[in-house]
């Protein structure tokens, strides 16, 4: 990751400086600000998100071509541009398509750019053809991101104006003025529910000195109304939700676009006569104490364990932190002072100096930062080198050939990942609808990662999870600490010790591809208590109304009222299912295959992988119906008295489609380019300013 992370940050320094460049005389104006900007609270911050520096990249770039298009009427820039950032994140870029809308409004109103009706067409023409060009992954990502429920969260009521956690504010303060605090422990502001919302904007050596400069000296300036515009949008739920299709969920990832301004602030700054650096330093050095005193001084009562209280000074998390991050904003802004010195009678040597002094403070707030991070992780060398990045090269299971899932009790996200193992646990926030739909079906939150608790131990059974991992250096067991012989879940017994992890088998596992031979409708299903819903699906087989139709000639309902759920019927309901089950299961980069005999009569097979609208299937080479069960899985119908061979495929919804629009307007793209092309050449007096592509 250092190379990739070091390449990233010299990428996202030259696109800046091509977006920075055009606003300065001195070229080396211009690459400081390329420095503050890639090196900025945003960037270091986001090292956790290392995917997040494509969007710090692109973005510039975006700038940079529109304000190419706006001062030279030059072609096809700005749409390659939007293709770009489109591509490469279409989250961040609905960010950027709201910045670039506010950006292009406040420069027009402020006088800033002229631009004709006729030009204004092809601009939104260049717009338009840059996201067509990325349909082939636009449309699949859009008709996947719109089968999850956390889109449609609209901010309402006084949520859509004012924070709930009113330490948001000064958090938002903080992130300004003071170095990033890490994602998973905000120190200044603990309370301010902002973990992993990306708060970091501070710029290293200059702080808000060069942005409270500028605002100080101009008065109509489109960049100072602009900066008032985004910093006022930052406090305000549903205008900052703008940046992300107004979804209230509270993220500030937008704010890498807030710091390129504030970075061209500082630029512009540095190189204007009228700027009071004195007066500017003041202010801020003013607000990092108005901020850093309160926090440090001011009482609160802690409570105890016993159940007593205790009165402490100080209202951050963790005071040793507070402190260095403290000494790092004042020592900024001390060399900043000394670099300054420099500005008017020695121009080169500040260049040095600036330079080497943004260097040393982002190697200092960066390590820390890094180190506070990694201090807060897994133990990299006891765990995750060995015990993780082996690929799992030390797990030896038995019967390899048998398709089966893996439970990680209390464990790292994304651990099963590694091993390349599959398992009911995923951080993932793009997941088939139906996912969306079931865990909330049986009492699982279901949001950014699927961890069901050890309550729900039917679901295991149902998705033929046969492994449980428990890592033995953590405090956390998976057997109970006064039985040896019981565990959090029945019907597991301990297998071996491997691989770092005490492993536990599934005495009730049930191979993937079941049979039932009832059937509950949707309305039974939700009149069963929530907490015994999961012990139900090993009863019954929830279907749909529709699926009622064509299969209840070969199930009967369920009296769902008779059900019982004890531990004892557990154990039956699994070893009725796992009594006609598929003789083969396979899986491939296509889909997967199965084979089952079935007996007398026709047999419903389930199947526990998520039904999506890309799968279809076959039995035995003849198209089948997918029918949608228990809540957000699959099942296909197999003939009687007849070995059939089952095979489900997957295509990506939408590849297709997006792929031929893709291809219209790159021809498109192509088109409009030679038209401008012959244009010019036809009109070399009244374009004789107008360059596109040469």
């Amino acid at each position: 990751m250092g190379p990739l992370l070091m390449l990233k940050m010299g990428c996202a320094s030259l696109t800046a400086y091509l977006y920075l460049k055009r606003y300065v005389r001195n070229q080396n104006t211009a690459l400081i600000g390329a420095m503050l900007y890639a090196f900025s609270g945003y960037s270091i911050y986001n090292i956790f998100f290392n995917h997040f520096h494509e969007a710090i990249i692109f973005f510039p770039l975006l700038l940079a071509a529109l304000d190419e298009y706006m001062a030279t009427k030059r072609r096809g820039l700005f749409a390659l541009a939007v293709f770009a950032c489109c591509f490469v994140n279409y989250y961040f870029f609905t960010g950027m398509v709201a910045f670039c809308l506010i950006y292009w409004f406040v420069r027009m109103f402020a006088n800033s750019w002229k631009i004709t009706l006729g030009e204004f067409f092809w601009l939104l023409f260049e717009a338009v053809v840059g996201v067509g060009l990325t349909a082939v992954l636009l449309l699949p990502t859009v008709l996947a991101v719109i089968q999850n429920p956390r889109i449609d969260n609209p901010p309402q009521g006084w949520g859509a104006l004012l924070y709930g956690n009113e330490q948001r504010y000064v958090h938002i303060l903080q992130c300004l003025f003071f170095p990033p605090d890490i994602p998973a422990r905000p120190n200044f502001t603990p309370d301010s529910n902002a973990k992993w919302a990306s708060l970091g904007a501070w710029l290293p050596l200059f702080s808000m000195s060069g942005v409270i400069a500028w605002l100080q000296t101009q008065k109509r300036d489109w960049l100072k109304r602009l900066l008032i515009i985004l910093f006022f949008m930052a406090m305000v739920p549903i205008l900052n939700s703008a940046f992300q299709l107004f979804n209230s969920s509270y993220y500030a990832r937008w704010f890498y676009m807030l710091t390129l301004m504030m970075s061209l602030a500082t630029v512009r700054s540095l190189e204007s006569v009228q700027v009071d650096w004195k007066r500017s330093i003041k202010w801020t050095m003013g607000i990092i104490a108005a901020i850093a005193i309160p926090i440090a001084f001011i009482p609160q009562e802690i409570s105890n364990d016993d159940g007593t209280t205790t009165t402490r000074f100080g209202l951050m998390q963790y005071p040793d932190r507070f402190w260095i991050y403290v000494a790092i904003a004042f020592a900024s802004l001390l060399l900043l002072i000394i670099a300054l010195r420099f500005l008017k009678r020695d121009r080169k040597m500040f260049y040095r100096v600036t330079m080497v002094s943004v260097s040393v403070i982002t190697v200092i707030y960066a390590a820390y930062l890094i180190g506070l991070g990694k201090a807060q992780s897994y133990d990299t060398h006891n765990f995750i080198i060995p015990y993780s990045l082996n690929q799992g090269e030390d797990i030896d299971l038995p019967d390899s050939d048998v398709e089966s899932r893996i439970d990680i009790y209390e464990g790292m996200d994304n651990q099963a990942m590694f091993w390349q193992m599959p398992t009911i646990q995923a951080f993932h926030s793009i997941v088939p609808g139906s996912i969306m739909e079931f865990y909330p079906s049986i009492g699982v939150t279901r949001d950014v990662g699927s961890r069901p608790e050890t309550d729900v131990y039917g679901l295991r059974a149902l998705t033929s999870t046969r492994w449980l991992f428990d890592y033995t250096g953590d405090t956390e067991e998976f057997e109970s600490s006064t039985n040896s012989s019981d565990t959090k879940m029945p019907g597991w017994s301990f297998y071996d010790t491997q691989n770092g992890f005490d492993i536990w088998e599934n005495r009730y596992f049930i191979p993937y591809g079941f049979t039932y031979d009832q059937y509950m409708t949707r309305e039974q299903y939700d009149n069963i208590a929530e907490s015994s819903r999961h012990l139900a699906l090993l009863k019954a087989i929830v279907l749909e109304d529709d699926a009622v139709e064509r299969n209840k000639d070969i199930l009967t309902q369920a009296p769902t009222d008779s059900f019982r759920y004890g531990e004892a019927d557990y154990y039956q309901d699994c070893l009725n299912r796992k009594s006609d089950t598929c003789s083969t299961f396979t899986r491939d980069n296509y889909g997967f295959t199965a084979t089952y005999t079935a007996g007398a009569q026709d047999e419903l097979v389930f199947f526990s992988v998520p039904w999506e609208a890309g799968w279809s299937a076959t039995v035995n080479g003849e198209e089948a119906i997918i029918e949608k069960v228990n809540v957000g899985f699959m099942a296909v119908r197999v003939p009687a008295n007849t070995e059939s061979t089952i095979r489900f495929n997957y295509t990506t919804p939408g590849l297709k489609a997006g792929a031929l629009i893709t291809v219209g307007f790159l021809l498109l793209f192509a088109a409009y380019l030679i038209l401008m092309r012959k244009w010019d050449q036809k009109h070399p007096k009244l374009h004789r300013k107008i360059y596109r592509i040469k």
